[in-house]
């Protein structure tokens, strides 16, 4: 039984196979976070592709929390009928919308004031953030719900939670960026603190599947491994996460021995605690991905550049593995 293409029920819905499109920042919209035609035809061509769950790439919840002025941006209500239209389209072809919601920290790259858990540069191209005050920290738990309420609004199918790659949560949660000496810095518990209040301000208003991204490893001592994560995980499975996302590095500099599959056994670590994990990093082809479900590694497989190379990688993957799937139109078959 091939399982890249079985069903997978994610909480209350159901997607048609075990392939989702990772978040990846396109860097194409306009300089008030506005979705572009470009977005439209970026995303409905996974979906025509025949991708699970297609999801948006980081999407910004406050201006100062871009990590470039052309991120996409849910943080007013002007922005939803641009996203709405991305859904539809998603919607169009059977496939299920997700969006990634995201707060940059110290990797800002925005004009004015950037934040984050301590005053520290992610290196001497970056400013220096401003430390968050226990007041701002609330502030932006509230500007994530709200982000979450406007994606409610829009349509989405999946709200996730960015906690990785060195942006805003993922610094939170690293001991090499977080150097408070508050309830929010310290002790795994209080690193996670920020994380938590998130998740519990979502899940307040939000009864669909939830994701987090988390980066699993560090790569430098002292940092975060995946074993850190298993408590994380067992805080995430209490709060009713649905799956976790696991990705690594971007927290501090580092040098990264990248290869196929390097991230997979990260996702495997944190699924034996009973929490469903999706995996990424170099998974390339239909075999890879067959191979990572196979062995229990992983429930989900997240597709990155892959799928920008070839938006219609499922239709590639069920060929290696010696599926029939459907195609966006009958005519489509010729092709298949």
């Amino acid at each position: 039984m091939v399982k890249l293409f079985e069903p997978y029920k994610l909480r209350n819905i159901e997607l048609k196979n075990r392939i989702v499109m990772a978040p990846m920042c396109m860097y194409e919209a306009n300089e008030f976070g506005f979705a572009q035609p470009f977005h439209i035809v970026h995303y409905a061509s996974r979906a025509m592709g025949q991708v699970g769950l297609v999801m948006l790439e980081a999407t910004a919840i406050l201006p100062e929390g871009r990590i470039s002025a052309r991120d996409l941006g849910i943080w007013r209500d002007e922005q939803l009928e641009g996203l709405k239209q991305i859904v539809d389209q998603i919607h169009a072809y059977g496939s299920k919308a997700a969006i990634q919601l995201a707060h940059a920290g110290r990797k800002a790259t925005v004009e004015g004031p950037i934040y984050a858990p301590s005053a520290i540069a992610f290196d001497d191209t970056y400013q220096t953030p401003v430390a968050l005050t226990a007041e701002q920290i609330k502030e932006i738990v509230h500007a994530f719900v709200a982000a979450a309420q406007r994606a409610i609004n829009v349509g989405f199918d999946v709200l996730e939670i960015h906690g990785a790659h060195g942006y805003l949560i993922s610094e939170f949660l690293s001991p090499l960026t977080n150097k408070r000496e508050d309830a929010y810095g310290g002790s795994p518990e209080n690193r996670y603190r920020l994380l938590r209040e998130v998740i519990d301000g979502i899940r307040a208003i939000w009864n669909g599947p939830l994701l987090v991204r988390v980066s699993a490893k560090d790569y430098v001592e002292g940092g975060n491994n995946p074993e850190d994560f298993i408590q994380f995980a067992a805080w995430m499975k209490a709060q009713d996460v649905d799956l976790i996302d696991v990705s690594s590095g971007g927290v501090v500099p580092a040098t990264i021995a990248v290869k196929p599959l390097y991230q997979v056994p990260f996702a495997e670590t944190i699924r034996q605690t009973g929490m469903p994990t999706g995996a990424v990093g170099l998974i390339t082809t239909g075999h890879e991905a067959e191979e990572v479900l196979q062995k229990e590694q992983a429930d989900l497989i997240f597709i990155g550049r892959e799928l920008l190379r070839d938006p219609y990688f499922p239709y590639r993957a069920a060929k290696q593995l010696g599926v029939a799937i459907d195609t966006p139109s009958p005519t489509y078959k010729r092709g298949w």
